[in-house]
C-alpha cells in the first residue's frame, strides 16, 4: 500500500525553529522528521524513522558480513559494574544517574563495555569459543553541558557499538582490521567522505585508537593531516621534540625590571627596547615562556591548581588539555585559586625565582609545573621571576629548572611538522562518525573475563570496541545533501524512492497518479503519494522540495496530453515522460 499524505502523520513548517543553528537541525524539524522534546532530546517522527532505519540496515548488513552477531542491551544499567571499572566516578557530570524506589543506584548507559564484557564472561569459558564479535544498535545517554546543533550533539543518541573478544594480541589485530574494513564499506555505501585519523582513547582506555572523521565546516573536531599521509585529531597530535642543547658555558640567568608587562606582547616590546639581544636579532614571543594557571577538578571533587609552561607564541588548546588531564575537568584558575597560592604573581609567574627552588624538587611556586615538549633541556627563555614587575632572562631548561612533567597543551598550527616526518600539516574541521579502539585487557582484567587457553590455563581475554554514531550520521547526510529549498536525500537512505504529486482540480490527474503509484509499487519502489485535495500546486511543490525524496513525479495539467513530469531533486532536471513510461524512466 502506498503512503498517502492525506492520512500520513506529517506537518511541515515554513519557518526555521528559533533554537536551530545548523542546516540539518532546521530542515529535519521543518520537514517533520524530528521534533524537539528537551535540550538535546528529540522525538522521531515517521519520516525520520524511515531514514534512520535505512542507515541501520546498511550498518547491520556490513556488521554481519564482518562476522558480528547482533544483541541488544537495556539502556538502564546497575551501578556496580561501572564502579569496578571506576567509570561511575570518571564520567563525572556527563553520566545520567538515578535511583529506583529501593534506593539502588542505576545509570543511563553512555556506552556498554561493562555489559558486553560481563555477558561474554557469563556464557563463554574456553579459547574454543573465541574469536567473537557482537554488536548492538542502541540509544545512549550523556548529559552534555551544551547540547547543540540538533542531532549532531545531543543528550540522547543512537549508536552502533560492537565489541570483539580474542585470546591473543594477534587475534585482536585481526578483529580490529575486520571492523575497520567494515567501517570503510559502511561509509562508502552511505556516500560519506571520511578521513581516518589517529585519536586519543579518552575515558574508553586502551591502546590503538582511530577516528573516522567526516570533513565538514560544522564539525566540532579539528584534525591535522600532511601531504605524506599522516592524520590525527588535535588531541592525539604529538609535537616533534627538539633535541637537547648543551648549556655548558651559557651565562647565568638574570633578573631584570619589567614594569607593566603582564602580557607576552608587552614583555617582548620592553625586552627589545631595554634589553636588546647581543646577536642583534629581535626578541619574539617564541623566546618567552608563557605560564598558564589551570584548575583541575578531579572526580572526587578535589580542586588542584597546576601551571603549564609553553612558548609565548602558542596558545593553550583546551581540547588537548582536557585529554591530557582526563578524567579531571579543566577550568581557568580564578581569584580564589590565586588567593590560596600567594606565590603566584599574576603576569609574572615562572618556574624559578631569585630565592631559588631546589632544582628538580618542585617549581618555585610549589605548584605542579608541566611544560610543552618544545621546552627541551638547554633551551633559553624569558619568563616570570615570581616577583612583581620582574622577569628573568636567559633561564635555561634543565639547568635552572626541571619540570614535573611534559604535556601536550599547545595549539597545533598549519606548517607544524608531522611527527612521522611526512611533512608539514594542515588543519581542517570534521565531525566524528566512527571510532575504533583496541581496548586490550583493561575491562576484561577488572571484570574477570578469563578463558582456558590451549594449555588449560586461565588467560585474560583481549577486547576491541567499535562505535558508529547512527543519528549523527543522519544529521551529517542532511548537512551535505540540501539546498535552499529543503533536503535532498541520496537514494541509499531516502525515506521513499519516489514522491508522486497529484495537482490541480481535474480528477483525471489524480486518477493517473493512482495508476502510476500502483505501477511503481509493483516494480518494488517505495512511494510517497501526495493525494491531498484542494491544495495549491505551490504548497505541494514546496513540501516535495522540503521533504527531499530524490525523485518526484508530478501529475497535473500534462495528463490531458498523456504526459507527466519527472523531477530529479538532486540535479533539478525536469523531464516530460509518457504516462505509461514512468517506471522505465525511473529505472
Amino acid at each position: 500500500m502506498p503512503t498517502r499524505l492525506t492520512n500520513f502523520f506529517l506537518r511541515t513548517l515554513r519557518e526555521d525553529p528559533s533554537d536551530a543553528e545548523v542546516a540539518s537541525h532546521k530542515l529535519l524539524v521543518r520537514a517533520g522528521y524530528i521534533r524537539r522534546q528537551a535540550p538535546g532530546v528529540f522525538a522521531w517522527l515517521p519520516l525520520g524513522l524511515r531514514v534512520k532505519a535505512k542507515i541501520e540496515r546498511i550498518v547491520r548488513e556490513e556488521m554481519e558480513a564482518a562476522g558480528a552477531h547482533e544483541v541488544h542491551f537495556p539502556a538502564l544499567l546497575p551501578k556496580e559494574p561501572y564502579e569496578l571499572t571506576n567509570r561511575w566516578v570518571e564520567y563525572g557530570d556527563a553520566l545520567f544517574r538515578l535511583q529506583d524506589r529501593k534506593g539502588a543506584d542505576y545509570l543511563l548507559a553512555p556506552t556498554h563495555e561493562e555489559a558486553f564484557t560481563l555477558l561474554v564472561k557469563d556464557l563463554y569459558s574456553s579459547y574454543k569459543d573465541l574469536p567473537l564479535t557482537i554488536f548492538q544498535i542502541q540509544d545512549k545517554y550523556r548529559d552534555e553541558a551544551r547540547p547543540r546543533a540538533g542531532l549532531l550533539r545531543g543528550r540522547e543518541f543512537t549508536m552502533k557499538d560492537a565489541y570483539s573478544f580474542d585470546v591473543t594480541d594477534a587475534g585482536l589485530d585481526a578483529s580490529y582490521q575486520a571492523q575497520r574494513d567494515a567501517y570503510e564499506r559502511i561509509f562508502t555505501r552511505l556516500g560519506l567522505e571520511y578521513v581516518i585519523v589517529k585519536a586519543d582513547a579518552g575515558a574508553m582506555g586502551g591502546s590503538k585508537s582511530e577516528e573516522f572523521l567526516h570533513p565538514t565546516p560544522v564539525g566540532e573536531d579539528t584534525f591535522v593531516r600532511s601531504a605524506g599521509g599522516y592524520a590525527a585529531n588535535v588531541e592525539a597530535f604529538e609535537t616533534v621534540v627538539p633535541e637537547a642543547v648543551p648549556f655548558d658555558g651559557l651565562p647565568e640567568a638574570l633578573v631584570l625590571d619589567s614594569p607593566n608587562t603582564p602580557t607576552i606582547q608587552t614583555l617582548v616590546d620592553l625586552a627589545n627596547e631595554r634589553y636588546p639581544r647581543p646577536d642583534g636579532r629581535a626578541w619574539t614571543a617564541a623566546d618567552t615562556l608563557k605560564n598558564v594557571v589551570l584548575a583541575l577538578v578531579h572526580p572526587d571533587g578535589n580542586r588542584e591548581v597546576v601551571v603549564v609552561g609553553l612558548p609565548g607564541d602558542r596558545e593553550v588548546e583546551m581540547k588537548r588539555v582536557e585529554v591530557a588531564f582526563a578524567p579531571a575537568e579543566v577550568d581557568a584558575a580564578g581569584d580564589a585559586d590565586f588567593a590560596r597560592h600567594p606565590g603566584l604573581v599574576k603576569g609574572y609567574i615562572g618556574p624559578w625565582s631569585p630565592e631559588g627552588a631546589v632544582l628538580g624538587e618542585e617549581s618555585a611556586t610549589g605548584i605542579r609545573y608541566l611544560v610543552d615538549p618544545r621546552v627541551a633541556d638547554g633551551t633559553e627563555w624569558i619568563t616570570g621571576a615570581n616577583l612583581p614587575e620582574k622577569h628573568v632572562f636567559g633561564l635555561v631548561a634543565g639547568r635552572d629548572f626541571v619540570a614535573d612533567g611534559v604535556i601536550e597543551a599547545a595549539d597545533v598550527r598549519p606548517g607544524d611538522p608531522a611527527p612521522d616526518g611526512s611533512g608539514p600539516v594542515e588543519l581542517a574541521r570534521g565531525m566524528e562518525i566512527g571510532h575504533v579502539f583496541q581496548l586490550g585487557r583493561k575491562y576484561a582484567e577488572v571484570l574477570g573475563l578469563k578463558v582456558l587457553d590451549e594449555n588449560g590455563k586461565l588467560a585474560t581475554v583481549t577486547m576491541g570496541s567499535y562505535g558508529i554514531g547512527v543519528t549523527r550520521i543522519l544529521a551529517i547526510i542532511a548537512e551535505d545533501h540540501h539546498d535552499d529549498k529543503g533536503l535532498v536525500w541520496p537514494a541509499s537512505v531516502a525515506p521513499f524512492d519516489v514522491h508522486v504529486v497529484a495537482t490541480g482540480k481535474d480528477q483525471a490527474a489524480f486518477d493517473a497518479a493512482e495508476v502510476i503509484v500502483a505501477e511503481l509499487e509493483a516494480a518494488g519502489r517505495e512511494v510517497l503519494f501526495d493525494d491531498r485535495p484542494k491544495l495549491s500546486p505551490g504548497v505541494k511543490f514546496a513540501d516535495a522540495e522540503l521533504l527531499g525524496v530524490p525523485k518526484i513525479v508530478i501529475a497535473g495539467r500534462g495528463v490531458a496530453d498523456g504526459v507527466v513530469e519527472v523531477w530529479d531533486r538532486a540535479t533539478g532536471e525536469r523531464t516530460q515522460v509518457p504516462l505509461d513510461g514512468v517506471v522505465a524512466a525511473l529505472s
